[in-house]
């Protein structure tokens, strides 16, 4: 008798969550396994200066995740600095206090623009790049910790990611907030975030002379005296060229596994925080996994299948997070460097994806989502005889699903237009016939009445959020509802009061997860 086929690994909570570190690396602009080096550094600190295991778990999550708003502030960074990665990434080599700090925002606003636009930015930084730089921060950190919630990580996370910018010094921001005030497990994450890129650039001896020279100021002195009293011990293995094990070894929970509903509960979380980067794709990873899944459905896949699809729906964006904002949105034409940073997209959402036990179904259809059946497609260019039928309704869906929806660069279009240009794009050769078939008439299909949730939200005040959370301003909100703008921003406060946010990436994912958001055909 022939043995059954092993079931399939269960993700691990840890394996998720060290999944979106590696996502939140390309946003930095900093090599994947940049947080997880770093996460290895903080915790061999914690256990010297002797946290018990509660706190370690804290330092361990919080390294992973203190960066994890600034996806949601995306649209209001790439406003002020144009390349939010590049800034991102800049911000690593340089103390950031007095001069240095002024020098490097002026030389981050005008970066990656034409002369005349780059002074008109640094005369606006300068005019009113204090208050702009704290309203942004503060909106970093409601969204993380809105974010952290649904990601299930604990009030000490929270908290400690609250203080991501702050200094020991008390120069730091928004709040200048410093010395013992600054959680512990934040000092720690401060010292490991910085030394790990300094160790990978220029090795154990330049990182430790870097922590040494901003103690006192960036640093806390005992956590760097920690960290130089045992750099050797420290930085041990993280020269290898895969430190994912050495990474999740360090986790308080290595061997949590999740139950189905508690993986989607996290990719359903990730997929909004991926579309949150930009204002006019609220809700689409959610609409994208529905409308394939019922397109499986349609097609008679196996029910193991159809969640496989639906999953990698949700997820489907994740490389996004490694492109610049405003690469999306130029109307013009793109550098041969810009095009293969977005031609690379989905191959990190495979590669990321692909980390997580119980996952590679998921990460292969993920990751295809791109590719066209003549070749066309990218990151790798397979035709057809490389892709799968789950593949082949993905890259339907989520077509259909972006051409219903708003960008910058167009209007959307209604569900029989969208339809005609997908099959257009099947009679080229491009998509397959049948998958456009089953994904139009998923889309067409007349789906179920959202059920009344506790919003505590009037209607007026639903309709007002739904097009805030899709990127329109008070203007245009007035403009659209026929009501002042006084109004409208009336009703935006009261909105912001009665969910308990404080920002526009707030608002969108308390719409999202309402389902207010307005865009798109109806996904159930």
């Amino acid at each position: 008798m022939l043995a059954a086929d092993p079931a399939p690994a269960r993700p691990r909570r840890a394996e998720v969550l060290a999944a979106l570190s590696l996502a939140l690396d390309l946003g930095l602009g900093q090599p994947m396994e940049h947080m997880l080096r770093a996460a290895v550094i903080a915790t061999r600190m914690a256990d010297r200066i002797g946290m018990d295991a509660t706190e370690r778990g804290v330092v361990y999550y919080a390294e992973l995740v203190s960066w994890i708003g600034c996806q949601a502030d995306s649209p209001e960074l790439s406003a002020l600095f144009a390349d939010e990665i590049a800034f991102r990434a800049g911000t690593f080599p340089i103390d950031l206090r007095g001069r240095n700090r002024a020098r490097f925002l002026l030389g981050q606003a005008g970066h990656g623009r034409p002369p005349l636009a780059g002074g008109r930015a640094r005369l606006r930084l300068l005019a009113d790049g204090r208050r702009r730089m704290h309203e942004l921060l503060e909106s970093h950190y409601a969204s993380a910790g809105a974010l952290a919630d649904r990601l299930g990580l604990g009030a000490g996370v929270r908290d400690a990611i609250h203080h991501t910018f702050e200094r020991w010094d008390g120069t730091g921001l928004p709040r200048g907030i410093g010395g013992p005030a600054i959680p512990i497990a934040m000092r720690i994450v401060h010292v490991a975030d910085v030394i790990e890129v300094q160790l990978r650039a220029a090795g154990p001896e330049a990182a430790v002379q870097l922590a040494r020279r901003r103690s006192g100021t960036q640093f806390d002195p005992q956590v760097v005296a920690v960290l130089t009293g045992a750099a050797d011990e420290i930085f041990a293995g993280l020269d290898q060229q895969d430190v994912w094990p050495l990474a999740l070894s360090q986790a308080p929970d290595p061997r949590l596994a999740l139950s189905d509903p508690e993986v989607d509960a996290l990719l359903i979380a990730i997929g909004d925080f991926v579309d949150v980067k930009s204002p006019r794709r609220q809700g689409h990873s959610r609409r994208v996994g529905a409308l394939a899944a019922r397109a499986g459905q349609s097609r008679g896949l196996p029910e193991t299948t159809v969640h496989a699809l639906r999953r990698a729906g949700w997820v489907h964006d994740l490389g996004r997070l490694g492109v610049p904002g405003a690469l999306w949105d130029r109307s013009g034409p793109l550098s041969s460097a810009d095009r293969e940073r977005i031609r690379l997209y989905p191959y990190f959402t495979q590669r990321i994806l692909g980390r997580v036990g119980g996952l590679a179904e998921v990460a292969e259809i993920a990751g295809a989502h791109r590719e066209r059946l003549d070749g066309s497609g990218f990151p790798r260019g397979v035709d057809g005889s490389s892709l799968s039928v789950p593949a082949r309704l993905l890259a339907a869906a989520a077509r259909l699903q972006s051409l219903t929806e708003e960008r910058l660069d167009r209007p959307a279009v209604g569900l029989a237009q969208a339809v005609r240009t997908l099959e257009r794009e099947a009679a080229a050769g491009a998509l397959d016939a049948q998958a456009v078939a089953a994904v139009a008439d998923a889309a067409g299909q007349p789906q179920p009445r959202r059920r009344a949730r506790a919003t505590g939200l009037t209607a007026r005040e639903e309709q007002v959020l739904a097009l805030a959370a899709v990127g329109r301003s008070s203007r245009q909100i007035a403009a659209e509802l026929t009501i002042s703008e006084k109004t409208a921003r009336n009703h935006l406060e009261h909105i912001y009061t009665k969910t308990g946010v404080s920002n526009r990436a707030g608002a969108s994912l308390f719409a999202v997860q309402h389902g207010i958001v307005r865009a798109g055909p109806p996904t159930g």
